[in-house]
């Protein structure tokens, strides 16, 4: 488990990964220097070889159908309202880390 204070340092984060080093992002949307859906694009954007690939949550307390469609359109896989289900996240983060061990 690692953490990020903002959305730039999320990015940066899992562009200097080596891969397989991260099987998931849980990405707030509300974050400071660059925000969740900006930076979900940024990762999806980059050369990294898991760009493309690695799980990306968002976590918001946005749950309009415009919201989802919003965080999907910048890349998320999956988008959590808050407060947080634990069921939900438990259940998302088994499904998007054992398929993602899976194709490595």
């Amino acid at each position: 488990i690692d953490t990020a204070e903002n959305g730039a340092e999320a990015v940066d984060k899992v562009r200097h990964a080596a891969p397989g080093d991260y099987d998931l992002v849980l990405m707030d949307v509300q974050m400071p220097v660059m925000n969740g859906y900006e930076a979900a694009k940024a990762i999806r954007g980059s050369s990294h070889p898991m760009a493309g690939k690695i799980p990306i949550i968002a976590l918001t307390a946005s749950a309009f159908s415009e919201d989802v469609q919003k965080s999907l359109a910048a890349g998320m896989t999956m988008h959590l309202t808050k407060p947080i289900d634990i069921e939900l996240l438990s259940q998302a983060v088994h499904l998007y880390v054992s398929h993602t061990s899976c194709e490595e």
